[in-house]
């Protein structure tokens, strides 16, 4: 789903923008995610202008990539990081509710005056 999809956006770019040598292997290993997914996502990255991906020599003369954050990368990587902070805010709010739920349920339970209609 789309949440899912932004959310590994923006790991990625948070991972690129911190470090920009990180081959995609690398990555893949950092994020959790497979090879596959974070080849996905940079080549969407890359295709809308939000990374651009240029070579470099590698001590041992081997040629790597460099990912770089363009401008609209930072602004991009801006945006997702507000869109998902809203999420998390949501999904904390809901579960602070269902949190104080469960405690009111195991307090009156615990409560002394349950224990006495049950010969406890």
């Amino acid at each position: 789903h789309p949440g899912a999809r932004d959310e590994l956006r923006l790991r990625v770019l948070r991972a690129l923008e911190a470090n920009p040598e990180l081959s995609q292997r690398q990555l893949a290993s950092e994020l959790g995610v497979s090879l596959g997914g974070v080849n996905y996502a940079l080549k969407a990255l890359v295709e809308r202008g939000f990374v651009k991906a240029g070579n470099f020599r590698k001590s041992g003369n081997k040629v790597a990539y460099l990912y770089v954050l363009t401008p609209q990368g930072v602004a991009e990587k801006a945006s997702l990081a507000t869109a998902f902070l809203g999420r998390k805010l949501e999904e904390y709010e809901v579960l602070r509710q269902e949190i104080e739920a469960l405690k009111g349920e195991v307090c009156s339970v615990n409560s002394p005056e349950s224990e006495k209609g049950t010969g406890l």
